[in-house]
């Protein structure tokens, strides 16, 4: 009897309890002073772990700025406000504020840390900004906007590549021209040789109305050839491949993913293997989008053919956003959206991780 008990106790733990390849799970913070956060980022600078999101009164409130924790001797300090969409107005000198959106670190191999966002009233009519910082997260220069046309990576991290180049997966939300039209979701990429300063772009890859796409992530499939994956409006998660490091893209696909309509992340780790974090769940149809539940972890070793690998979370709630990285260690961290109230961080350990085949798109039991 008692052996029957614990199986079913074990069953009804939720699986990041059980799994050995997980090997720690937390709350970046316990409190915070915004009511709301969203759309996180996490990356590894040269002094440790720095993670962000933004915060405030609710999405799209003009008191929504940019959040920074850093990792200090195993503990994570209070978020600080680094970035806000205070902005003088240029005729009268009045002070007006914007809300701030969807900050993305990266950390060059050479060059100090970057940490883009945007600001502006709506995603339609945001700009790009940056700001950079030289000592690990701790203090940061006046953020500056990049030059128009230019947003830097709209929610998903950069790549750098061999000569020092970045590339930036980034995209477009444009509403419809006459009513009854779809909106467009477009999907470009932004490339800057000196952390910033200057500037190129791609046209977009797509229509952005036969599959509405946005926020990218970039999986490395070897020498120049690339594969860009990310939300789409079309129920699956999208896909576009480029042979040339990112100048050219193919024609734009869906996966064998669904896709709610939330965004995802997407990491190539240092054997080869594809990682993405996601909800495996289709959008709700004549809604805007799906269920932001489950939150789940697929691999990869050839970027067509996905694994299961964890489910983060699978209760009631919203689980979206995430980000995900390989540190110099191997582990595997990710944050995420945790019901619009706090940002999770949960470490994994690649090599424990037990995977099966997704058929049909659907999640193995």
């Amino acid at each position: 009897m008692k052996s029957i008990l614990c199986v079913l106790l074990l069953s009804a733990l939720p699986l990041q309890a059980t799994d050995p390849a997980i090997v720690k799970t937390e709350f970046i913070y316990d409190t915070g002073p915004y009511p709301q956060i969203h759309a996180t980022t996490i990356t590894e600078t040269p002094t440790g772990l720095v993670a962000a999101w933004f915060g405030g009164t609710a999405e799209r409130n003009p008191d929504v700025g940019i959040w920074v924790s850093r990792h200090v001797e195993g503990k994570w300090t209070e978020s600080v406000e680094v970035a806000n969409g205070i902005q003088h107005t240029l005729t009268d000198g009045k002070v007006v504020r914007h809300p701030t959106w969807n900050p993305v670190f990266f950390q060059p191999k050479d060059g100090p840390l970057m940490l883009f966002y945007k600001a502006g009233p709506t995603p339609q009519t945001w700009w790009g900004m940056l700001t950079t910082s030289t000592d690990g997260g701790k203090t940061w220069e006046q953020p500056h906007r990049l030059p128009e046309g230019i947003l830097g990576p709209v929610k998903n991290k950069p790549v750098q590549f061999p000569d020092g180049s970045i590339l930036c997966p980034t995209s477009e939300e444009t509403p419809a021209a006459e009513k009854g039209e779809k909106e467009t979701w477009s999907v470009h990429f932004e490339r800057t040789r000196d952390f910033g300063k200057t500037w190129e772009r791609t046209p977009p890859t797509h229509d952005g109305k036969t599959i509405q796409a946005i926020q990218p992530s970039i999986l490395d499939l070897g020498g120049d050839k690339l594969l860009a994956l990310g939300r789409s409006r079309q129920d699956r998660v999208f896909e576009i491949r480029s042979a040339d490091g990112g100048k050219t893209w193919g024609e734009m696909t869906l996966g064998t993913l669904p896709n709610n309509n939330s965004g995802t992340d997407a990491v190539t780790l240092a054997d080869g293997t594809h990682l993405i974090i996601y909800n495996h769940i289709a959008g709700t149809p004549g809604k805007w989008g799906g269920k932001r539940t489950p939150l789940n972890l697929a691999s990869s070793k050839d970027a067509q053919n996905w694994n299961a690998a964890l489910v983060l979370e699978s209760d009631p709630g919203e689980y979206s956003y995430p980000a995900i990285i390989q540190t110099k260690d191997g582990l595997v961290h990710i944050t995420y959206t945790w019901k619009r109230q706090k940002v999770k961080h949960v470490v994994v350990d690649p090599s424990k991780l037990t995977t099966k085949p997704i058929v049909d798109g659907q999640w193995p039991q």
